[in-house]
């Protein structure tokens, strides 16, 4: 893993974005990994680890910086749950948005990169991966368990790329009303494929979470893992 400084858009600093290199002398696509709000924590970086085992390059932006710089907490605690909701409330999607837009680009041009970049996120991450597949270039998105991912169903018709959503049946942040919302939009998209995990709640894939799902968090890894292969080489 090394670390790089990229130039925030809006000119109003510069951030740190975390890069996981395969062991390879070939080409290949690169993914731009996606905070939850617990800052680009361990559980991440390990996501990303495993990414560059695939073959792929992952880099992780640090999205929290304009409130503050290097956060890596867990789900493990109440004092750290509160800081993580703090830090959410007090986040800028909009400006996150254009830092990934920075990320995405900044990606396609690492070392040993083919090019084709996609963005992966989860929780917070899932609903801008979204954000990401309607209004950037990305290759590919790929969004778990997203929250408010209802409320952009009017810019489905924006994406012009795949977008896989992976979503928790048991979800305690996401109404079913939500869910159903989300299903009729990606109904009526051709490029979004929708799969709901029965019985599981939100996070069933963070790496070390508490609601931890191995036989979900397989299955959704591996259609992940099937469409980055297909689209990023």
């Amino acid at each position: 893993m090394r670390e790089i400084k990229l130039k925030a858009a809006d000119g109003s600093g510069e951030f740190s974005a975390f890069v996981y290199a395969p062991q390879t002398q070939d080409t290949c696509g690169a993914v731009v990994v996606i905070q939850e709000i617990f800052g680009v924590n361990d559980s991440l970086r390990a996501t990303c680890q495993t990414l560059a085992d695939m073959g792929f390059i992952a880099i992780a932006p640090d999205l929290f910086w304009r409130q503050e710089a290097g956060v890596n907490i867990s789900d493990k605690s109440d004092a750290e749950w509160q800081k993580a909701f703090a830090l959410m409330n007090g986040f800028d999607q909009d400006k996150g948005v254009e830092d990934l837009k920075v990320t995405l680009a900044a990606a396609r041009q690492l070392p040993g990169a083919n090019g084709i970049a996609g963005t992966l996120g989860f929780c917070l991450g899932g609903r801008l991966a979204v954000m990401m597949a309607t209004r950037s270039d990305a290759d590919v998105n790929v969004s778990y368990y997203g929250v408010g991912i209802d409320n952009l169903v009017p810019e489905f018709d924006k994406i012009e790329a795949p977008l896989m959503l992976h979503i928790a049946e048991r979800d305690e942040y996401v109404s079913q009303e939500a869910v159903e919302t989300i299903l009729d939009g990606a109904e009526e998209s051709e490029w979004i494929d929708a799969f709901i995990y029965p019985g599981v709640q939100h996070a069933f894939a963070r790496v070390g979470g508490v609601h931890f799902d191995t036989r979900a968090a397989v299955i959704a890894n591996g259609r992940t893992a099937e469409l980055l292969a297909e689209l990023l080489g």
